[in-house]
This record gives C-alpha cells, structure tokens and sequence, in this order.
C-alpha cells in the first residue's frame, strides 16, 4: 500500500522529520483502519444478502466508487495544498451535460470527453486563477463559482433531460461493461490514481505541494513557485471533474440540470475520511480513494440489509467526524513534537 509521502524540502525544514514520521505512521493506521472496516461491511453484508458478492454485485460497487474517486483524486491535490475546490459538483453536472449534448447532436465520443474535460480545465484555471494570482481565499472562490456554474448548468439545460436512448450504444455499454468483474471505468481510475500516486512521489513538483500545504510562507522562502503550483492542482482538478462528467454520462446515461448538485460535500468527506488532512500538507491520494470506496460502500452495504437510506448519510457524518477529530489530535502531537524537539536543540545549543 502507498502511504503518505512528504517532501524533505527546506520548507518543511529537518527539525520537522520526527512529526513527519508521526503523522505517517497514523496515517498508515488509518488506511489500514478503512480496509478493515471494509473488509467487514463486505462480509456482514455477504451473510446477510448471499447476491451481494456476485459478479455483478462487485461490478457495481465498484462502479459506484469509480466517479467519486476520481474527483476525489482531484480534491485530494488541492487540500494538500491547503486549499479547497467546493465547485467539483456543479463541474461535473455542466460537463457530463455538455458531453451528452455533443453525443445527441451526433458527435463522436472522444471529442465529447475530450469537450468534457476540456470544460472542465476552464472552469479550474479560473479558480486556481482567482486563488493563486487574485490572493482570494478558496472557500470564497469556490463557492461563487459552485453557484455560478451551477446556475450557467441550469440555464442552459432547462428542462432538457439526456437519457441512454440518446446516447450511441457504444458508450453506454462501455459504462457498464468490463473484464469479468472489473469495469472499464474502473480501469481508467486506477490509471488515474497510479499516475497522479507516482507524480506525487517521485517528481519534486509533486513533493513541492506538500512543503506548500505543509507551510507555505516557507515554501515561499525556498523558492518554490507557489502560485504555479496552486494554480496546477486547480487545473488538474478541473479536469478530472471533467472525465468524471463524461465517465458519469456514460455510467448512468441520464444527466439533467440537477447532476451533480452536493456532490462537492461528498467529495470533501472521502478526503478528509482518506486521511488527506484539511489544514494540508500530508495525506495521499491512495487513501483519498479508499474514502471514496468506504462511503459508497456504505451506500451499498445498509440498503443490502434492509436499512433506511436515512442512515447512510448519518453512518457518513460520523465518519467525518471522527477522520476531523484525528486530524485535530494529530496536529496536537505534532506540535508537542516540534515543541519538545526545538526545545532539545536549544538546550544542547546552550551547553554547547
């Protein structure tokens, strides 16, 4: 398993190391936690519905992972930078609407994806734009462009409704289908992942936006060019809400001027879940993931047992609760940590 990777870079400084190992190891903990909590939803709901871990039962939770993993992926490289994009949803509404909508006037489906992400590089570089170059906070950024594009979205569909008969045949079998158990779409999230995984771990622009979340005055200070940064994990989330759009389209073959709409909270709590802390600077994309499959898990796994729906998003809350609450108590020691190891050095300084 890939865990949490940090930047041994002047803006985390060599004083840091020890807390750094602290949060890896809670951090290792924690995904291990989410597979062992999942693990046994899996097999509760198995001895209560015998169908649940069939062929097609195990496509469809995979399915049903697939989109939020991939904007969650997204998520997890801006709120490492100690930033936030509450915009992903209404993102993912326009785009899978206008991927539809060039498929319906008899489009091909790779320009139509293509379309789709390319939408949604626009609308991240106008937020990464207003973030990094404009100095705007993120909260307030990318709630206005939430309602923006989320009222653009509903000004230009209406009341027009795309369904699968709309659709070439082709794409909407792609959606569902797959090897054996294992859907295509998944196969593209998992590409995702390991790309964006390894960017993250072996190349410094990926370290870089640790040492940004971790402190970015510092970051400033070493020379790492912040604003391209940020302005970077703004367009690469963009984009997957993009190709999320498109992948949503060709999932479910029904998108309307409410797709997407909550979307973003959703997304936030698998992060935040994944052990991807909000305050920045730690976390992986990996666990951003494994959030992302607990909470549809979640989704799958009461209704298999007969439990409201009501539920679900009580069982979610909790969930997000607790991963805020770790944070909070990881931060602390982490900075008992700093404190105790600044002290040391001090007091070896004055004997010295």
């Amino acid at each position: 398993m890939t865990v949490t990777e940090h930047p041994q870079a002047p803006a985390v400084g060599p004083e840091r190391s020890r807390a750094t190992r602290l949060v890896d190891r809670v951090l290792k903990l924690r995904e291990l936690a989410i597979l062992l909590v999942l693990l046994v939803m899996i097999v509760v709901a198995q001895a209560g519905n015998s169908a649940f871990l069939s062929t097609q039962g195990v496509k469809d939770l995979l399915l049903n992972a697939t989109i939020l993993v991939l904007v969650a992926t997204g998520q997890a490289l801006v709120v490492v930078t100690r930033n936030v994009d509450l915009s992903v949803g209404s993102v993912l509404g326009l785009c899978a609407f206008a991927a539809g909508d060039h498929l319906q006037s008899g489009g091909s489906v790779t320009a139509a994806i293509l379309l789709a992400v390319a939408l949604g590089i626009g609308c991240g570089l106008l937020n990464g734009a207003l973030v990094s170059l404009g100095q705007v906070p993120a909260l307030v950024v990318t709630l206005g462009s939430l309602y923006i594009v989320r009222g653009l979205d509903s000004l230009w569909v209406g009341s027009r409704q795309i369904t699968a008969s709309d659709l070439p045949g082709g794409f909407v079998d792609f959606g569902s289908g797959g090897i054996g158990a294992v859907p295509w779409l998944v196969l593209i999230a998992l590409a995702v992942l390991v790309t964006t995984a390894s960017y993250l771990r072996h190349y410094g622009g990926g370290r870089e936006l640790y040492a940004l979340g971790s402190n970015p005055e510092a970051a400033r200070l070493a020379g790492i060019p912040v604003r391209r940064r940020v302005l970077a994990v703004y367009t690469a989330c963009g984009a997957l809400s993009g190709l999320a759009g498109a992948l949503y389209l060709a999932r479910f073959g029904n998108v309307d001027s409410s797709t997407g709409s909550g979307y973003e909270l959703t997304v936030v709590s698998a992060v935040v879940v994944g052990g991807v802390a909000f305050t920045g600077g730690s976390g992986s994309v990996w666990g951003a993931a494994l959030g992302a499959l607990l909470l549809t898990t979640v989704g799958s796994v009461l209704p298999a047992l007969g439990v409201s729906s009501v539920w679900v998003l009580a069982v979610n809350g909790v969930l997000l609760v607790l991963a805020i609450a770790v944070d909070r108590i990881v931060a602390l020691r982490v900075a008992r940590a700093l404190k105790k190891r600044s002290l040391s050095n001090r007091r070896e300084g004055h004997h010295g």
